[in-house]
């Protein structure tokens, strides 16, 4: 049995220092986004920045269960449902409880609109807050009442268990659940404890108040990233991936592959409730059951299998790129500048994911500058064939690289990155070697 090395106190150290600075650096970049950056976009750019802020909690959240540990998740929408309504009959009712109406009673941090006179942050956005945690609780109590006795399964066995959880929620919530209540008289009449069951039904839940912006989708955008990374460089996340290499092995070691499956369901489904409550809240959103069925687990997980299985970032990334391609398909113009950028970044990844990544964006991007020239040319309204060239480009994408954008490696792992910390920490110049 090999001996473990301690760990250096210089990277200790460092390592303490990024804990400490990184929750600060999300904070900023959400703040600095929703203050100086929306003022200078239109509500349509501001409108796909948050999808995609939603789309990165999603695909991170799920890349715990089916990039860490291996599993095959197809319910992933139903905890997101569950989170969206939480929060939801939360923030609708407990508005008229504390202000008398459904409307938005935040402060500036908490509108898609601007020129607000008033302050920052008011009692609402603290009640905003505390209502997607508490959609994210619920969540993650579900996800452990489904996971624990379903994790012993795997494979296809566990994928059907999860896409039969997804149903009976989406079907509950359509056939169970009455019309909402949009008066305070109506709601006077009703007891408390029965207000959840006011939700709208197959109608759809309407009249939620809209909270949702860059400022609150990006903070837990950031903390989702940052969680799923300290999740995948801790012990437990060492156990999630030996689960994920050969399930087998690691019970023969003694790790409770059930207890850590469950484990990484719960942490999974509490971000999926959180971000669906983002969701609910969001400009132009009409809660409605049926947008939260299995089609949405499918595209949750074309995302974490695009990004590549395992890659925190390259769930993000794709999460980004499955959020702009549609709306860009709306209107096809030139997409090089799209395709540069993704270029850029997956130059920065080290090893061999370096050139497959880069030959898989050029040549996606490529064909379809070629197509669209053609296109134009001879008249044709690409526009009316937008879901049949997203699936397009997702079947090139996925043919050219079978593994994802960035495989298992993650952006800041590349070795540019290292290169820089090396020589920042005094490592280059001591003759030391950054551990992988």
């Amino acid at each position: 049995m090999g001996v473990t090395q301690p760990i250096p106190p210089r990277e200790g150290t460092a390592s303490g220092l990024l804990t400490l600075i990184a929750p600060v650096c999300v904070l900023l970049f959400a703040l600095v986004l929703q203050v100086f950056i929306k003022p200078l976009m239109g509500d349509y750019a501001s409108k796909v920045l948050l999808d995609i802020g939603v789309n990165i909690v999603l695909a991170v959240s799920l890349t715990m269960v089916n990039g860490f540990t291996g599993q095959f998740s197809m319910g992933h929408a139903a905890f997101m449902l569950v989170g969206a309504y939480v929060a939801g009959t939360i923030m609708y009712y407990g508005s008229f409880a504390l202000f008398g109406n459904a409307g938005v009673h935040g402060g500036r941090l908490s509108s898609m609109m601007d020129g607000r006179a008033v302050a920052w942050l008011t009692s609402a956005d603290g009640m905003f807050l505390g209502a997607l945690l508490a959609g994210g609780v619920v969540a993650a109590v579900c996800g452990y009442l489904v996971g624990l006795p379903s994790l012993r399964l795997r494979g296809d066995y566990l994928a059907i268990v999860t896409l039969g959880f997804g149903e009976i929620m989406r079907v509950l919530i359509q056939a169970q659940t009455r019309d909402v209540l949009y008066t305070q008289a109506e709601i006077d009449a009703v007891p408390a404890v029965r207000l959840p069951l006011h939700v709208g039904g197959a109608l759809g839940f309407t009249g939620l108040p809209f909270y949702t912006n860059l400022f609150w989708v990006f903070l837990f955008a950031g903390a989702t990233v940052l969680i799923a990374y300290r999740l995948k460089n801790s012990t437990f996340g060492r156990a999630f991936l030996s689960i994920r290499e050969d399930e087998i092995a690691s019970e023969a070691m003694g790790v409770n592959t059930t207890r850590y499956k469950v484990r990484a369901f719960v942490i999974s489904a509490f971000f999926a409730g959180c971000a669906g409550g983002l969701f609910a809240h969001t400009v132009g959103v009409q809660l409605n059951p049926g947008e939260l069925g299995f089609m949405k687990s499918f595209d949750i997980i074309i995302m974490v299998v695009l990004g590549g299985l395992g890659s925190i970032s390259g769930a993000a990334l794709a999460a980004a790129l499955l959020a702009i391609l549609p709306e860009w398909l709306r209107n096809p113009g030139h997409v090089w500048p799209l395709g540069l950028l993704m270029l850029v970044t997956v130059l920065v990844l080290g090893g061999k994911a370096r050139l497959k990544g880069a030959l898989v964006v050029v040549g996606t991007f490529a064909a379809i500058e070629v197509g669209r020239y053609f296109a134009v040319a001879n008249g044709v309204d690409l526009s009316k064939y937008r879901m049949i060239l997203y699936a397009l480009m997702l079947i090139m994408m996925m043919i050219l690289r079978p593994k994802g954008l960035l495989g298992v490696q993650e952006v800041w792992n590349a070795s540019l990155w290292r290169g820089i910390w090396d020589h920042a920490t005094g490592k280059a110049a001591k003759g030391e070697t950054t551990r992988v």
